[in-house]
């Protein structure tokens, strides 16, 4: 997978395309990931303890990983970032753009 947890992204099709937001929570299985922000759907909530509030809520939903593209914090652009070893043999994650490590 390009994207892990905590990685800001671009969407690039769907309702919500153009919006950028950062990654909660990957899972590689489903190829899905949750973006703070994006694809947000309503849910009725129903309370389940004493105190607990029910109503609707607004909560993300998953979004493919192949909607949404990597943006590089050095240049801002959108990338899908390249994988290399470094000198001591570790893999890193690379900017296409600019050539700045991720």
């Amino acid at each position: 997978m390009h994207i892990k947890t905590n990685d800001t992204v671009i969407v690039l099709a769907g309702r919500d395309k153009g919006k950028q937001g950062k990654v909660m929570s990957v899972d590689p299985k489903g190829e899905k990931a949750i973006v703070q922000g994006v694809n947000v759907a309503k849910r009725h909530k129903k309370p389940r303890k004493e105190g607990e509030p029910g109503g609707i809520i607004s909560q993300e939903t998953p979004i493919y990983v192949s909607k949404v593209m990597r943006v590089c914090p050095k240049c801002n652009k959108p990338t899908r970032p390249a994988h290399i070893f470094d000198d001591d043999g570790n893999k890193a994650r690379v900017c296409k753009k600019c050539g700045v490590k991720i």
